[in-house]
């Protein structure tokens, strides 16, 4: 599976990159990918049989989503546009940023970090498109990756074999261990 959604990943990324020379598309890229997030982490949570992930992905990006509502209801931030007072935090970053954090927490890095990348490029085309600044759509990454840390949990194998592979500075050690 891991292939598969790296490749998807990549291909969402990819695409939206290609197309870097139009603001409108680039906005619009970002939006898709935000929106993807959270269907793609479903889709695996689905594939793995992993109904307490499925919840735990739902609570992140209710709470995190939910929170950024909140605040940019009370924070009369404008917008850099100058369309409205609603910048502070960004509610299209942290729809993506929820999906990404709660991949990293419950399945790794391997799931992690590619998302992680995808929910950087939504900020990206946030603050291209005028929209946010900066510190708009980095509050939304870190209210997600928060709420992941807070609510979220590494995903137990189906057969509790553990194993780790720890580098260090003469080599690295595996440890391997199974849990009753």
């Amino acid at each position: 599976m891991r292939p598969v959604f790296l490749a998807a990943l990549l291909l969402c990324f990819g695409a939206s990159a290609a197309t870097a020379g139009q603001n409108k598309t680039i906005t619009t890229a970002g939006t898709g990918v935000a929106i993807a997030l959270p269907v793609i982490a479903a889709g695996i949570t689905a594939y793995k049989r992993d109904w307490t992930g499925t919840a735990e992905l739902a609570a992140i990006t209710v709470a995190t989503v939910g929170s950024a509502f909140a605040i940019k209801q009370v924070v009369r931030s404008r917008r850099p546009d100058g369309s409205d007072y609603k910048s502070f935090p960004s509610d299209t970053a942290a729809l993506a940023a929820s999906g990404s954090a709660f991949l990293g927490r419950r399945y790794g890095w391997e799931y992690g970090l590619p998302a992680l990348a995808a929910s950087q490029f939504v900020s990206y085309s946030r603050v291209q498109a005028n929209k946010h600044r900066w510190y708009d759509t980095a509050a939304s990454s870190a209210m997600a990756w928060g709420y992941a840390a807070i609510l979220g949990s590494r995903f137990q194998k189906r057969y509790n074999v553990y194993s780790e592979i720890v580098p260090g500075p003469d080599g690295a050690m595996m440890h391997v261990s199974y849990e009753f």
